[in-house]
């Protein structure tokens, strides 16, 4: 479920990057809060195994 939260999160920082820069702080947050996902999803799976 993080995978797929962090990716959704990664496209719309993408599409925000090439239709406008009137969003471009909440886009950047929203990358920050995937790479964050993605990171918290890697740390459990090594605490975990």
């Amino acid at each position: 479920m993080f995978w797929t939260f962090a990716l959704i999160l990664t496209i719309l920082w993408i599409l925000g990057l090439v239709s406008s820069h009137t969003m471009g702080g909440f886009i950047h947050l929203l990358l920050v809060v995937a790479l964050v996902m993605a990171l918290a999803s890697i740390i459990q799976r090594r605490r975990v195994a």
